[in-house]
Parts: structure tokens; C-alpha cells; sequence
């Protein structure tokens, strides 16, 4: 027996009388109850607003009469004697009604003085305060690598008897794949695996993009978190030598022999800097070199003008991220999103609430979520973020070098298929002295619009 039966089991076993599963994977919690109630002596009655009440062991029977409505299915629940373990599917949304709400608390009172036992198993994660305070929590528990790599077997084999699948991809590979399904329940890993074969019936290297955006697709984040898909090498970072070092020793410590050897995973850096010196492009730069997800918090989004909201907000973006691990986590420019923390501010403790939920999971977080932080004025940070053990290590992002600024424009020009032995780049560095890497990118583009206007190539004038 899995976890999730022997969690359930134990829960209906202890005779308790209300079970709330706030889940979108409702077939699979009600095989977990059919499992149980199949080796046990009991009966088991599902509510749907459609059928009404019917057997959930017997197929064929026919729904009972006059029970669609919520308050008469309940009602007639608790007019029934035996041991029974009633199951209502979509229920949470009715319970607005008075007169249901007011039947399903008289129906949990009469299951605590039997062995009966109600079970709501909902999308929605609402229950009135009333029903909260009651609720025993049923939470699926989502599966480990070893138990998606079952799962993606078992997916590949079914669909390999149908028609043969060509199977060409070396084990690091899959590997990495099985980690970027993790957070998905097994529904959706067998959906995603399914996909990625039922074309061309193989699977290789080049799926593991599929995969990720398949995963994007599953799991929504209702605009908390954005998903960022621009490439960036390390290698095109002019410049940060430390900050590489740094990141390739840390890389290391990503596989599961570090963590046998006694190293916990990295938890994150703070890059602080001056503007368009290319700290968000080194946050895409981590997580391409790393072969992970990279997720950008939108901390505008997170604010609601409802109490309690923002903070729910908060939590939700959080959880949603470890439900994603591994990946890499970027809070953009995050001095603008909590800088209120550091002082007395005007929005009632707001700021400062959602400010020390951030730091409490950035402490205690278990999941190998690597977060990456940009800040821009180091003086709005509250101090308590500056803290040695908040993030593995802070890096301070300066103004190019002449050597870099001469890296700059010959990976800028790369880019753009130009030669970087056909410019003077000396001279070009020399020019550029105090600018970011940014605006010399910005004085390739514009010297490019001059040399495309004139009809000709462009030129070391031109920038």
C-alpha cells in the first residue's frame, strides 16, 4: 500500500467523521477510497449534482431519486444506518446555500457518534470557517523520481505495444527529464509522456523542451509566476569572473553524491548592481547552464487591495515554485516589491507581512529551489535580507572593465554576424568608458540603424 492509501486508511480508520481533499486529481483520490472500501465491510455512496447519490462499488445500479439537490443528498445521508463512507464530488461551491451548509454540519455531527465518515473531495479550497475547523486535510502526495521513472516506463511500454517507439536517449538525459517532472501528479506525467511519442513515435534528447513546456501548461500559475524561455550561455557574460567560479563550483553540488558527501543544495545569490549590467541576463545564464526552469516572480501581481489576500498570494507563488523543482526562482529588481518593509510605511504592515513570509520560506524551504535576487538600490533592501545565511552569497555587479567592455561588443557583434576582428575594439572600449553593458549593446544597435540606412556595412564610426 502507497502512502497516500495508507494515509487515507488511517484517517477513516481513527472513525473520523469529515475529510476534506481540496485536489484537481479526483479520479485518483476516489481509486485510493474504492481501494479501501473494496477490503472493508462498508458501504460507499458518491453525490454528484448531476446523478445525485449512487453506489461507488456497484456500476450499474441506478442514482437515488430526489437526491441531485445537495441539502436533500446530504439529508438523505444522514438518515441512513450501517457503516458508510459518503463521498461528495463539487460540493464546497453549494455550501453558500444556508440550508446546506446548515445539513452538512447536522450530518459531520451525526457521523461523530458513528463510524461513518463524509469525504469532499473539491477543486476549490474554500470551506466556510465553520467546516474548516472540522476538516481532517487529505493532500495527494506527488511522486518521486524513482516512482516517475515507473510511471514513464509504463507509459513508453503501453504505448509501444499499440506501435513500436524508438527509444534513443542517454541515461543523463533521461535523467534530466524525470527531474523536470517532478511536482506533476501521475495523470499528468503519463499525459506528457504520451504526447511526446504519439507523433513520431520515439523519444530523445530533443524532448526534454517538450517535456518542460508541457509541465508549463499543467501546472498554471494564475500570473504569479512567470515562465522565461530566452537562452543565455555563461559564456556571454563579459566579465564576473568570481560570479562563474562561483557557479561552477555550486553546480557540482547540484547531483546526488554531494548530497551523500554531507552538502546541502544552494539556496541562492543576491546580485546587486547598477542598472543594464547584466544581472537579469546572468539569472537566465544560471538557469540554462544548470538545465532548469527558470521561473520570474511578478511581485506587482502578488499586491491585492483584499486583507489576507496578498499574503495568500505570496504563499501561493511559493508553493507553486517547489511544486515545479528543481528550478531556478528570479525575483526581479526586489528592492521595489518589499522596500516599504525597511521603514515605517502606510500600507498597515502590509509590506512587512509579506516581507517575513519571503524570509521564513527562504529559511526553511526544503525543495532544490536556487533563488536568484536583483536589486538595483541596495539602500531600500530591509537589512534583515542582507543577512549571512538569507542567501549562499552576495555578488556586486559593476560597471564593465575596459578588457570587458571590449567582451561586450565582441559578443554583441557575434551575435549579430558581424566579425569582431573588423572593428577596432580598443578603441571602442576606450569610447565606452562608464557605460553598462547594456547601453553599449544599445550603441551596436544604433550604430547597425545608421550603417542599414546609408546602404552600407557598418562600421567602427557607426558605434
Amino acid at each position: 500500500m502507497d502512502h497516500d492509501r495508507l494515509q487515507l486508511a488511517q484517517l477513516i480508520n481513527r472513525r473520523t467523521p469529515f475529510i476534506f481533499a481540496p485536489t484537481q486529481e479526483e479520479a485518483e483520490v476516489l481509486a485510493d477510497i474504492r481501494d479501501y472500501a473494496l477490503r472493508q465491510p462498508t458501504d460507499l455512496k458518491i453525490w454528484t449534482a448531476i446523478d445525485g447519490i449512487r453506489d461507488g462499488l456497484v456500476a450499474d445500479q441506478p442514482p437515488i431519486p430526489d437526491t441531485q439537490h445537495p441539502a436533500a443528498a446530504l439529508f438523505y445521508l444522514k438518515r441512513q444506518t450501517g457503516k458508510t463512507i459518503a463521498v461528495a464530488l463539487d460540493l464546497v461551491a453549494h455550501l453558500k446555500d444556508e440550508r446546506t451548509l446548515r445539513t452538512a454540519r447536522e450530518l459531520i455531527e451525526a457521523y461523530s457518534k458513528s463510524q461513518n465518515t463524509l469525504i469532499l473531495i473539491d477543486h476549490l479550497d474554500e470551506l466556510p470557517p465553520v467546516l474548516a475547523n472540522e476538516a481532517a486535510r487529505f493532500e495527494l502526495t506527488l511522486p518521486d523520481e524513482p516512482a516517475i521513472e515507473e510511471i514513464v516506463r509504463e507509459t513508453l511500454r503501453k504505448n509501444n505495444l499499440e506501435k513500436p517507439i524508438e527509444i534513443d536517449i542517454r541515461r543523463s538525459a533521461f535523467d534530466a527529464m524525470l527531474r523536470n517532472l517532478r511536482g506533476l501528479h501521475r495523470r499528468h506525467i503519463a499525459r506528457i509522456i504520451e504526447e511526446i511519442v504519439v507523433e513520431d513515435r520515439r523519444l530523445d534528447a530533443d524532448d526534454l523542451n517538450t517535456v518542460l513546456a508541457r509541465k508549463r501548461q499543467a501546472l498554471q500559475t494564475g500570473g504569479l509566476l512567470e515562465f522565461v524561455e530566452a537562452p543565455a550561455k555563461l559564456e556571454d557574460i563579459a566579465g564576473m569572473r568570481r560570479l562563474k567560479q562561483w557557479l561552477k563550483l555550486r553546480e557540482c553540488g547540484l547531483s546526488d553524491k554531494a548530497l551523500e558527501f554531507g552538502l546541502a543544495p544552494s539556496r541562492g545569490i543576491l546580485l546587486l548592481g547598477v542598472q543594464g549590467a547584466g544581472k537579469s541576463y546572468c539569472a537566465k545564464a544560471i538557469a540554462t547552464a544548470w538545465q532548469r526552469p527558470l521561473l520570474r516572480v511578478d511581485v506587482g501581481a502578488l499586491y491585492d487591495k483584499y486583507i489576507g489576500e496578498s499574503e495568500r498570494r505570496l504563499r501561493d507563488a511559493l508553493r507553486q515554485a517547489e511544486m515545479m523543482a528543481p528550478i531556478v526562482l528570479w525575483v526581479d529588481e526586489i528592492e521595489k516589491g518589499f522596500a516599504s518593509a525597511a521603514s515605517r510605511s502606510t500600507d498597515g504592515g502590509l509590506s512587512q507581512r509579506m516581507f517575513g513570509a519571503l524570509l521564513t520560506w527562504m529559511q526553511e524551504h526544503r525543495a532544490p529551489v536556487f533563488l536568484v535576487a536583483t536589486a538595483n538600490d541596495i539602500e531600500a533592501l530591509p537589512p534583515e535580507l542582507l543577512r549571512k545565511g538569507r542567501f549562499d552569497e552576495i555578488f556586486f555587479v559593476d560597471l564593465p572593465t575596459i578588457d570587458a567592455r571590449k567582451s561586450v561588443f565582441e559578443i554583441h557583434l557575434r551575435k549579430r554576424r558581424r566579425d569582431p576582428g573588423s572593428f577596432d575594439l580598443q578603441r571602442l572600449a576606450t569610447a565606452s568608458e562608464g557605460f553598462s553593458g547594456a547601453e553599449i549593446e544599445q550603441a551596436v544597435v544604433a550604430g547597425l540603424y545608421a550603417a542599414f540606412g546609408q546602404n552600407r556595412e557598418l562600421s567602427t564610426e557607426d558605434m
